[in-house]
């Protein structure tokens, strides 16, 4: 009776242990998932501010591009979508395809490198153009581009590449508009960290401005709701578990 009830103790201090150990588990992962939904509230609060943000500088009056005692300062969360305009003269033979998809379709966008009448080169999208506009302004002399002031939304540089595929300079291929890189291939000085995205200039043809999406995606209630109530399941599961809870009797 004796090493029959030892036995007994033992499987019911492990069963205990158990029980113990997984209480704990279930609370470690309650107190997750309340942490994740609170961090997605603060990133909701942080997007909605950015929205904000962006919105004013979209539609805020027109400045000056930023020149090159600026430059050191420049950062996405300050500087891009900031409506900006340049004043100069577009340099020839040197536009840049850079492919992408528009609500116009698949095609290129077209950066060409504008010198500024301050004494400093940016690199201005011109816009976009389909597939079949391509040989033609791979070809084009933007510099026979009559000079006229730009306006645009500032954009900060795209380094690397787009989603799997990596810019290839040699044989000028583009994913992303890396200013860097695109100004090296080409042989300009004095660039501005910066790119513009030129507006909608109101003409019918190519390239077609005005294109930039503006848009952010702010889901961080519906993750946050998501978070509590997988912590809302997990607590009400612990609580059924709850040792001194009374259990239901199985029918005889």
């Amino acid at each position: 009776m004796t090493g029959r009830s030892g036995i007994g103790s033992h499987a019911a201090s492990k069963g205990s242990a158990s029980r113990f150990l997984l209480a704990l588990l279930g609370l470690l992962g309650v107190l997750v998932f309340l942490g994740l939904g609170i961090w997605q509230l603060e990133r909701r609060v942080w997007k909605l501010d950015l929205i904000a943000r962006v919105d004013q500088r979209v539609h805020a009056p027109v400045v000056d591009a930023p020149g090159p005692q600026d430059w050191s300062r420049l950062s996405a969360p300050d500087y891009e979508y900031r409506h900006v305009r340049l004043a100069g003269h577009f340099l020839g033979g040197a536009n840049t395809l850079v492919q992408a998809v528009t609500e116009l379709g698949g095609g290129y966008w077209v950066l060409a490198p504008m010198r500024s009448d301050r004494g400093f080169t940016v690199l201005v999208n011109r816009g976009f153009i389909p597939q079949e506009r391509k040989t033609e302004f791979e070809r084009e002399n933007a510099a026979l581009t009559p000079p006229a002031p730009v306006d645009g939304l500032l954009r900060i540089s795209e380094p690397g590449g787009g989603f799997l595929r990596s810019n290839d300079p040699a044989v000028d291929r583009w994913y992303s508009r890396d200013i860097d890189a695109i100004a090296k291939a080409r042989g300009l000085t004095d660039v501005a960290p910066y790119f513009v995205d030129a507006e909608a200039s109101g003409a019918a043809g190519w390239p077609r401005g005005g294109l930039t999406v503006v848009t952010f995606r702010n889901s961080h209630l519906i993750y946050a709701l998501t978070w509590f109530a997988l912590a809302g399941m997990l607590a009400v599961a612990l609580a059924r578990q709850a040792p001194g809870r009374p259990q239901r009797e199985a029918p005889r």
